[in-house]
């Protein structure tokens, strides 16, 4: 297996972002009915994003905010991306 093998497309991960999500939904014994009014978050969509990985930022961010979820996204983006081993040693003086 070589490094490629090891990426993921954006697509692929859109569509584990669903699954997990789905998943969540379930453990929380809600429908896609039930997630779509505590969200605020249209039926239609919601059954998208389950479906193909698809959806808004901003609908995302609510359906996470209804599963109880919202702090997962405090990770995302934080981890700041050296472009050379000098700018980590440069950090740590």
């Amino acid at each position: 297996m070589n490094n490629f093998d090891l990426l993921k497309s954006p697509s692929d991960v859109n569509k584990e972002i669903a699954m997990r999500m789905r998943q969540r939904r379930k453990e929380k014994k809600l429908s896609q009915v039930q997630l779509s009014e505590r969200s605020d978050v249209s039926l239609g969509s919601l059954k998208r994003f389950e479906r193909t990985g698809e959806i808004s930022l901003s609908s995302l961010v609510k359906i996470s905010f209804a599963l109880g979820c919202e702090a997962d996204f405090d990770e995302l983006f934080s981890k700041k991306g050296y472009a050379s081993i000098q700018e980590v040693i440069d950090e740590q003086l």
